[in-house]
């Protein structure tokens, strides 16, 4: 309570691992400061945002330069954690926002159509988004009392789990350049 998500991360970090270095950033991505927030010779990067803007800066900047990388898709409306599935951004259903990411990079980036591999790996749900609870009926103004679709900690934490987990295994499996003799 009464700190930044990133502090608070770093303390947790610490606490696991004190030989743990954390560099924690407090700034919105955007195109114009990405990948500048980033600290020199990052091994990965997980884009756990839902800013869309924010996740096409960082997925095309991720593809350009071909640093590992996965993002996750919108866990909102999601109640299923054994739904959770990571596959490339052509293959993701069932998540408007990755839909979004997938149109911005095809129409602005030039990643490839028709079903085409896109090169980026994404964290999704097949579940179908649930709509709002009716406790969440529409004010007269046409908003929403709750403020949007809720989420599950166990959907959400399955979402960082496997894109933890991809990115590790990613790490523990690349080839390392051979040393010229």
């Amino acid at each position: 309570m009464g700190q930044a998500k990133v502090l608070a991360m770093r303390e947790r970090i610490a606490q696991i691992n004190p030989y743990c270095t954390v560099h924690a950033v407090e700034e919105f991505v955007e195109a114009g400061n990405w990948p500048q927030l980033l600290p020199a010779g990052v091994d990965a990067v997980i884009d756990a945002c839902d800013q869309v803007k924010a996740k096409t800066a960082m997925a095309a900047w991720a593809l350009q330069a071909k640093v590992l990388f996965v993002s996750c898709g919108a866990a909102g409306g999601k109640r299923l954690a054994h739904q959770v599935d990571i596959d490339d951004l052509s293959k993701t259903t069932h998540d408007p926002l990755l839909a979004q990411l997938r149109y911005r990079l095809r129409k602005f980036h030039r990643a490839p159509g028709d079903g085409k591999r896109i090169g980026l790996h994404c964290v999704f749900s097949r579940e179908a988004v649930a709509p709002p609870d009716a406790s969440c009926a529409i004010e007269g103004d046409g908003s929403l009392n709750c403020h949007g679709y809720g989420s599950v900690v166990s959907v959400t934490a399955t979402f960082g789990q496997c894109a933890a987990g991809w990115i590790l295994d990613r790490i523990a499996t690349r080839k390392t350049p051979k040393a010229t003799l």
